[in-house]
């Protein structure tokens, strides 16, 4: 299949099946709310690094988690009840995106200086989604992602001490049941993700989903 060039002047995307064996869908463009939303509404996210254009990915297999099958082990139970944990979802954005690059990834990797700049802007929007986990009241981990309607698409997680991201997810997932929604985009498989109740779907499969849980183009209001 052919790497489509993006034009600047059109979000449209190329349909998600002509994406190639790897997901990668098509080239270029830019970072503007409007592409983004676009994009997540169509089973297309950017992933690249600060050496390369922007890069947009539609894999043929995605990983989620149903929020209301987040797996939470006997000993994370345990631990729960042991300690005071909390969330807070959108108190400090810019900060809970900044500690996942620099917590996890150097300079050169995925979360550059523009992406950052671009989900702030998707945040001032409605759409991008901070959440920190307490833990006895000390700042324990967190994450962030984008929330259309009744979706939720995880883009990354930190830990400063055990347990943080791990409870940022729980208690996250927990809440978005609440809210009925559909789904915890995680993107790629990962044994971690795997162990908290994460499932692979096929790419027809995911645009079910996001067909059920995205009836109107609406932030997250929590």
């Amino acid at each position: 299949m052919p790497v489509f060039q993006l034009a600047s002047d059109n979000i449209t995307f190329p349909p998600p099946f002509l994406a190639e064996e790897n997901g990668l869908l098509a080239v270029g463009g830019d970072l503007s709310v409007e592409r983004l939303l676009e994009a997540y509404q169509h089973s297309i996210f950017p992933w690249y690094d600060k050496d390369s254009p922007i890069l947009w990915w539609s894999p043929p297999e995605r990983f989620v988690i149903i929020p209301g099958d987040i797996h939470i082990s006997h000993s994370m139970r345990k631990f729960m009840k042991k300690h005071d944990v909390r969330i807070e979802v959108n108190e400090h954005f810019s900060e809970t995106m900044h500690l996942c690059r620099m917590v996890h990834h150097s300079d050169d990797e995925w979360i550059t200086e523009d992406m950052e700049k671009a989900y702030c802007s998707l945040h001032d929007s409605g759409y991008a989604v901070g959440v920190e986990a307490f833990i006895d009241g000390e700042l324990a981990g967190g994450l962030y992602g984008v929330s259309i309607d009744r979706c939720f698409f995880g883009e990354s997680m930190f830990t400063l001490i055990p347990n943080g991201s791990k409870i940022a997810l729980i208690l996250l997932a927990q809440e978005l049941e609440r809210k009925g929604f559909v789904l915890i985009d995680c993107q790629f498989h990962t044994d971690h993700l795997e162990s908290m109740g994460g499932i692979s779907v096929s790419r027809d499969e995911y645009l079910e989903m996001l067909s059920e849980g995205i009836t109107e183009v609406k932030g997250y209001m929590y």
